[in-house]
This record gives C-alpha cells, sequence and structure tokens, in this order.
C-alpha cells in the first residue's frame, strides 16, 4: 500500500535536514556584517540600515539580468579582502547553515576576488578554512552540527583558473573539496579552460561547472562532454532538450550518468532563467528522474534561506517531504565527499531525519 503524500508545515520544514551544494561565500553575508565590516575598512554602502541593505540587495537581484545580479557583489567583495573579514564571514556562514537546519553544505567562491587587500590566494583559502572550522566547532557544540566543504571558483572571464586548479590540489586535505568555475556564462565558454580542467582529472579532483543558466545547450553540452564536470551549476536550460516529456540525447545522457543539477529556484526567478517557482524546470526534472538538487545560490542577494527554497515548492509547486526527502538524498550523493562518508551522512541523519516526520 502507497504510504499518504504528507505536505509539511513550516515547523516540520524548519526541522528536516538540508543539504545544500550551490552556494556562494560571497552572496551570503549577515546584512548587519556587511555594515559594521564597510565601516572598518572605509567601503561606502547603498544604505548603512542592515534592514534597508537586504532589501536593496533582493531588489537589486530582482533585475532578470544575471550580469547586473552579479554585480551587486561589489559590496560584500568589499568587506573580505582582509584576514579579519573572511574569519568572521567564514564563521557566521556555517551558523546560519546550521540554524537553517542543514547538515551537510558545500561553499564556494572564487579566491581571485579577495586579495585586494594584499592577501595571496593562499592565505585567502587558509583564513577561510579557519573561520569555517570556527563556526563547525560552535556549532557541534550547540548541538546543531553540519559539515563544511569548500569549492574554490576559478573565474571564467579572466585566465587565473589553472592556478585556482592548482590551489585545489594543494588543499583537498585541508577541507577544500572540489572546483568550479563561475562568472558571466555567456560569451565566455568553458571549454576555454580545459587546461584547468585536464589537471583536476589527473589529480583526481571533482568539479563542477555553472552552465545552462544565462547560455542554453551548447553550455551544458561543454560542460559535460567537453570539461568533464560532474555536477552543472543551475542547468535550467536543459529543458530545451526534452520535448513533450522525450529526452534529446544530451538530457539523456545527464539523466542517465546521474550528473547532478545543483538548481537555485529563487535566483533563476532573479535572473530570468525561470519564470516562476510553480513553472521552474526542477519539478518537471525530478519527476522525469534527473538528480536535481535544491539550493540557495546566494542567501543575502536572494533574500532566502533553504527552509525558504522548500516553503515556495511546496506553496507554489505542490511539493510533499518525499519531494523534499528525493531532492536532499540526490544532494548527499553527489556530494563531493568519499563514498562511505555520503552514506554514512544518509544513514545516519539525513534518513533518520525524515523517517521522523512520515
Amino acid at each position: 500500500m502507497t504510504a499518504p503524500r504528507i505536505t509539511p508545515d513550516t515547523d516540520t520544514l524548519r526541522r528536516l535536514p538540508k543539504a545544500v551544494l550551490h552556494d556562494h561565500l560571497d552572496g551570503g553575508l549577515r546584512p548587519a556584517t556587511v555594515v559594521e565590516l564597510a565601516d572598518t575598512v572605509g567601503h561606502t554602502l547603498p544604505t548603512t540600515d542592515p534592514d534597508e541593505l537586504a532589501a536593496w540587495y533582493v531588489e537589486a537581484a530582482d533585475s532578470g539580468d544575471l550580469v547586473r545580479y552579479i554585480a551587486t557583489f561589489e559590496h560584500t567583495l568589499a568587506v573580505m579582502q582582509t584576514r579579519e573579514g573572511l574569519l568572521r564571514t567564514a564563521e557566521e556562514y556555517v551558523l546560519d547553515l546550521a540554524a537553517d537546519g542543514v547538515v551537510y553544505g558545500e561553499v564556494r567562491y572564487a579566491p581571485e576576488l579577495m586579495t585586494k587587500g594584499g592577501l595571496t590566494p593562499s592565505e585567502v583559502v587558509e583564513a577561510v578554512q579557519e573561520g569555517l572550522a570556527a563556526g563547525m566547532a560552535k556549532a557541534a557544540a550547540a548541538g546543531t552540527p553540519v559539515r563544511v566543504g569548500t569549492l574554490l571558483c576559478g573565474m571564467r572571464m579572466f585566465d587565473r583558473t589553472r592556478e585556482i586548479a592548482d590551489l585545489v590540489v594543494a588543499f583537498r586535505d585541508a577541507g577544500v573539496v572540489g572546483f568550479d568555475i563561475a562568472g558571466a556564462e555567456d560569451g565566455f565558454p568553458a571549454a576555454d579552460h580545459l587546461d584547468a580542467f585536464e589537471h583536476l582529472r589527473r589529480e583526481s579532483v571533482p568539479f563542477t561547472v555553472h552552465a545552462g543558466e544565462a547560455h542554453g545547450l551548447p553550455s551544458i553540452h561543454q560542460a559535460v562532454q567537453l570539461c568533464g564536470a560532474q555536477r552543472i551549476g543551475h542547468g535550467v536550460r536543459i529543458t530545451e532538450d526534452i520535448v513533450d516529456g522525450k529526452l534529446g540525447r544530451l538530457a539523456g545522457w545527464v539523466r542517465d550518468r546521474r550528473i547532478a543539477l545543483e538548481m537555485c529556484p529563487t535566483s533563476n526567478l532573479q535572473t530570468g532563467a525561470a519564470g516562476s517557482i510553480a513553472t521552474h524546470p526542477i519539478t518537471a526534472l525530478k519527476d522525469l528522474g534527473f538528480r536535481v538538487t535544491l539550493n540557495t545560490d546566494n542567501r543575502l542577494v536572494s533574500g532566502t534561506t533553504m527552509t525558504r527554497e522548500m516553503s515556495l515548492l511546496v506553496e507554489q509547486a505542490g511539493w510533499t517531504v518525499e519531494d523534499l526527502r528525493t531532492v536532499t538524498v540526490n544532494a548527499v550523493k553527489s556530494a563531493f565527499l568519499p563514498f562511505d562518508e555520503r552514506n554514512a551522512l544518509l544513514r545516519d541523519v539525513v534518513l533518520p531525519g525524515y523517517d521522523s516526520v512520515r
């Protein structure tokens, strides 16, 4: 007999264990922290009221333009150029995930964007890892343990991706779990950076590629078939290879080889990659058997949390606890962790958490 489908309430959503794979460190700062650090370094903000600043971010990002969306990061990056700023923002990042019920997270950022204050890329990574470790220790002591791995981003508009790939290899045993390539997608193909991806494959380091958001199927094809990505950041435009439920060759390849799609509904609405939560491709792709995962992308910029993303899908797309369980299990299965550690996380934390609300 089939179990009844459960529609969760807000308290249930808050308690559910969550896993987030696509979340940018510089897109998730606390507004009050941005204000305080900006004052310390002498950076001018649109407003110094934390609530007004939070609203400004969301309004600016709601333009439907990915380039303008990315431009909102000017102010967060300005306060992340010192060791002190990186330590604080990394620690708070972990504590905010823990407060949201996240049990596993992967945080990504581009070290090359945080060197204007004189830090080297290696010093940036060391500071962030120290801050993350402090946050994880505090979260565990508070009874809300969360594990956070790091993805280092190369910027596709620049020429330092191989250098960042080397940095990933250097810190692979110090909390860095993989690589990503980010930045303006259209006009800056990932395949221009094959040297970095080939190096990572030789070193057995996993990586994801932002693709299929601002650019369509050619971007996804490059990410998967030329670069060899194990996951795709966003990937919403894979639907262009699906007609009346029939998958084209590329869509079939992505689904059948369990290449995870790191989907970010609210962010996609802001950048114009999707029209509404109700019609967002995440639901149809989930139902077609793709390994979709649910993510926040940039919590400050999108004014969101994992609990909010879940709530939106429940309220506007008819999702149930079973649907949320599916995408959470997908995320853990696709985490850049060893197989036994993924299994332990599923067995000991995620599945019991969902079973408790059945």
